[in-house]
């Protein structure tokens, strides 16, 4: 290799763009971009345990005991509670209240 090779300076034009590169990737990771992912992912899975444990109160009330869909239309209203969903909450509340009154637990 020759003496001007090994001294030779990055072109500006790759200078900036590695530049660029690495700023971006510091606004990402530092700049709120990561968290609103987190967040968004956090968000679908909040939502998929609640679909899930709406799918296992149909279960319960179907297969179960009145106290099983109790139960389980409590731990529904949980799940939307978590989920951060007040009308879903609110629903499922009132669900576990027939439910559990129906199994025999009045002022639930």
């Amino acid at each position: 290799m020759s003496e001007a090779a090994k001294t030779e300076k990055p072109s500006p034009i790759k200078a900036l763009g590695g530049a660029l590169v690495l700023a971006a990737g510091a606004w990402y990771y530092f700049g709120g971009g990561l968290e609103q992912h987190a967040a968004h992912e956090m968000g679908k899975i909040e939502q998929q345990v609640a679909a899930d444990s709406i799918a296992q109160y149909e279960i319960a009330k179907r297969s179960g005991s009145a106290m099983d869909a109790c139960v389980h239309a409590g731990a529904t209203a949980a799940a939307f509670l978590q989920a951060k969903d007040e009308a879903g909450f609110a629903r499922w509340k009132a669900t576990e209240k027939a439910d559990c009154a129906a199994a025999g637990l009045p002022g639930q």
